[in-house]
């Protein structure tokens, strides 16, 4: 009787959740579930469809990749830094690693994060009991899908809060037996749902296997999605962590085995001719991600985080809190570090799509240039948002953009890493990677050799890995992905501090920034999206006068403290990070108020 209340007032939840999103033909079906009980529920294919539409709507949101997932927790690396201002008890002091467990943006993600495995939960228990599993292959994939959900759920956890309960069945079912379960090592809870997600790699189809079972190509899960998010949570798994138990950075002794796993997942999907890379970098954000089409025809976008409503339960900030201003309206609180700006070669086609040193005026097309410290990123921006469209004199902060969870060039770039780390130094294979990736960011057919982008032949293992860590972090700037990255390679602590140092060199115009323009002039009347905004180079010492037909903004500006590079940027930039502590946040004190069992992380 307990259990069956228990799972009455969850399905409740999965109601009202799959009601939030009932307007979204992507993921899901129009009509939302109305019963209670998971014997109605889960007595037809329809009816589960739509409980495994409220586990794919704890993606977004708020409390999701919305915003806090995506935006609050993911800057103060070497590409971005988190907003302007004083420190707040707040998103402010999550950015510069001084958040303490009573940070009120702690908890929704926290909790939501949990939502989403106990919903999946709910649908891995009862979906192969169903009398038409055996025979439904689209029953199958939903099963497999809820696996990979819930390893999505977890892994964004663990990479966030560290070691985690243990919490694989529904709570109704849990709480009869340990109703408050203490915190496990992540390596316990990473092995498992890899092997989840091996379980998921047979029942869900590849993209060219959906017309058969009868199901749609859109943005749901395929077995390639399985397969990269499994590559990606093997490389954490042998990757370097903050460990509960020792209070320091390290990874497990048979670390390669999962870059192994990680290689091999990778070149399964690369073999499947599945997935491939857009020709322009440009267009798959421009065209593609900002343009709301749903249809990509080259598998590129391979896992995307779904948003519609216009509220904060089921829809995305992406383009208003951060991105440049249209009419004034939106928050520009991602900035572009100045350092990761010139990180990019002055042919590399990316940094106009990552960086955007421009806003928006009131007719929705022209821009203002803006300083270097100004510049924000770029590949969720509003005057891209069309289809609909949302235009200058429109107020609203939800427009309806996917957060991308993982792209293809992602898998090759993987593929890449795993290739050097395996081998001892980059194969064949290892450069074909990532220089198909190199091709396309700066315009260059993908599949011909190149010699003015492709790395050099005959690089040592060690060189290769750094190429490779640049190239992460020009390909997927601003995704979410750099720190994460550095911390999985024991380098966030070397990075923040490098950082900072070069900093300091910007705003003091020591080499190699000394060449470097320290004022910038942009065209006025211009509607341009990239350089061609600008009269002078980023790369080359600016004119002496203004030119005709332009206005002049400080870029570099002069050398000293005053300098805007010293007085904001560095001033405000990871200035609460401690080693072998601020790798991991605080776990949320409500948390742990409801279970007396979580303990806290080390340092806080």
């Amino acid at each position: 009787m307990k259990s069956n209340i228990y799972s009455r007032i969850t399905l409740v939840y999965l109601g009202v959740f799959a009601l939030i999103l009932s307007s979204c033909n992507k993921y899901l079906d129009k009509q939302p579930i109305t019963a209670y009980g998971t014997q109605f529920v889960f007595n037809s294919i329809p009816n589960a469809y739509k409980a495994l539409a409220g586990v794919y709507s704890r993606l977004t949101g708020d409390q999701g990749y919305g915003i806090r997932l995506s935006l609050y927790y993911t800057v103060d690396n070497d590409e971005t830094q988190g907003p302007t201002g004083s420190s707040d008890g707040d998103r402010r002091d999550i950015a510069r690693y001084q958040a303490t467990p009573s940070n009120a943006q702690l908890t929704g993600p926290f909790n939501q994060l949990f939502q989403g495995i106990e919903f999946a939960n709910i649908c891995i228990k009862n979906i192969p009991g169903m009398s038409q599993y055996q025979s439904s292959k689209q029953l199958q994939r939903m099963y497999g899908e809820a696996l990979t959900l819930r390893a999505q759920f977890y892994f964004e956890a663990i990479r966030n809060w560290g070691d985690l309960p243990a919490q694989f069945a529904p709570a109704a079912d849990l709480a009869l037996v340990n109703p408050l379960p203490s915190r496990i090592d992540r390596d316990s809870l990473y092995n498992k749902i890899l092997a989840d997600l091996l379980t998921a790699e047979s029942l869900v189809p590849w993209r060219n296997e959906l017309a058969a079972i009868g199901d749609p190509i859109d943005e749901r899960i395929t077995k390639g999605t399985v397969k990269a998010l499994r590559a990606r949570i093997a490389l954490f798994r042998g990757g370097y962590s903050l460990r509960n138990s020792s209070g320091a950075m390290a990874r497990s002794a048979d670390y390669l085995s999962y870059y192994k796993i990680a290689r091999d997942e990778c070149n399964d999907i690369i073999n499947s001719g599945q997935h491939s890379l857009n020709p322009s970098y440009k267009s798959v954000w421009k065209d593609n991600v900002c343009a709301h089409v749903q249809a990509d025809s080259y598998g590129e976008l391979m896992f995307q985080v779904s948003a519609t409503g216009g509220t904060g339960n089921g829809d995305t900030k992406l383009g208003y809190y951060n991105g440049p201003t249209m009419n004034g309206y939106g928050n520009k609180s991602i900035n572009i570090l100045p350092t990761y700006f010139y990180q990019f070669d002055s042919t590399d086609l990316r940094r106009d799509v990552t960086c955007c040193p421009y806003i928006i005026a009131k007719d929705g097309i022209t821009k203002t240039g803006q300083a270097i410290t100004a510049i924000n990123d770029g590949k969720y921006r509003r005057d891209w948002a069309t289809n609909p469209s949302f235009g200058p004199s429109s107020a609203g902060q939800y427009l309806g953009l996917k957060w991308q969870i993982i792209r293809y060039s992602d898998v090759l770039l993987m593929f890449a890493e795993t290739e050097n780390e395996i081998n001892g130094a980059p194969t064949a294979a290892a450069y074909n990677a990532i220089n198909m990736v190199r091709r396309r960011g700066y315009g260059k057919p993908l599949t011909t050799p190149d010699a003015t982008v492709d790395l050099p032949a005959g690089l040592s293992k060690d060189a290769f890995f750094a190429a490779l860590v640049k190239e992460r972090s020009l390909e997927l700037g601003a995704e979410g992905i750099r720190k994460y990255d550095l911390i999985r390679w024991n380098l966030l602590a070397t990075t923040i501090a490098n950082t900072k140092t070069a900093l300091n060199n910007m705003a003091n115009l020591i080499a190699p920034y000394d060449k470097l323009p320290v004022s910038m002039y942009y065209k006025n009347n211009s509607t341009a999206d990239d350089n061609t905004l600008w009269a002078n180079s980023f790369y080359t010492k600016a004119p002496s006068s203004t030119p005709s037909g332009t206005s002049k903004v400080t870029w570099l500006g002069a050398a000293g403290t005053a300098n805007a590079i010293y007085s904001s940027a560095l001033a405000r930039f990871a200035t609460g990070f401690i080693v072998n502590k601020s790798e991991l946040l605080p776990i949320p004190q409500p948390a742990r108020d409801a279970n007396p069992n979580l303990t806290q992380n080390p340092g806080y």
